[in-house]
């Protein structure tokens, strides 16, 4: 049995499930969320409780299992909370400035990169004296939040010498020495 999915989901007050026609719906204050259910895992919904159960243990029904319990469980966690991602905009002259649903970075190009932010990530860029840039995002949809924070960081990805670009808050970027330091 899968550990991750044999384990149970209590759902939280103000959280409204409902299954039909092997599509999951999630409502909360947050939003709502939709996904589908392959017919080789059942899902059973008893007294606040969410199971899930596999029909066989052939391994492709073993490892959706494991899959369609935590996708669930991440659509209930973010309609009930929501999740943050935070990303560090770390160069000399790196800038980075929001207006409504578009991001503004200054990266080192010869012009700055607008990106239009979809409407259910909110996104804000706060800059405080002698600290990087913060660009934080926030969204009730785990998989679009995860989408659009690695695509702001493929827009410069952190180098091993000198540390520039973005990087996800916390992120160790593993630093190399410099061609001087093998001479001596």
């Amino acid at each position: 049995m899968s550990r991750i999915g044999k384990a149970i989901i209590t759902i939280p007050t103000g959280v409204e499930i409902s299954q039909q026609a092997g599509m999951v719906t999630v409502k909360g204050k947050k939003g709502q969320l939709e996904q589908s259910l392959d017919d080789c895992v059942e899902m059973i919904i008893d007294n606040g409780v969410i199971t899930f159960t596999r029909k066989s243990d052939a391994p492709d029904h073993r490892s959706k299992h494991g899959l369609y319990r935590a996708l669930i469980h991440n659509m209930i966690i973010g309609v009930s909370e929501g999740f943050t991602q935070k990303l560090e905009v770390i160069g000399v002259g790196y800038r980075a400035n929001t207006s409504g649903q578009q991001l503004e970075l200054s990266l080192g190009f010869s012009h700055a990169i607008v990106m239009e932010i979809p409407a259910e990530v909110k996104v804000s860029a706060n800059t405080e004296k002698g600290q990087p840039p913060v660009v934080t995002l926030e969204s009730h949809d785990k998989q679009l939040l995860g989408q659009v924070a690695a695509k702001i960081r493929s827009l410069r990805k952190p180098e091993p010498y000198k540390g520039k670009g973005i990087r996800f808050m916390g992120e160790e970027t593993r630093r190399k020495a410099g061609k001087s330091a093998g001479k001596k």
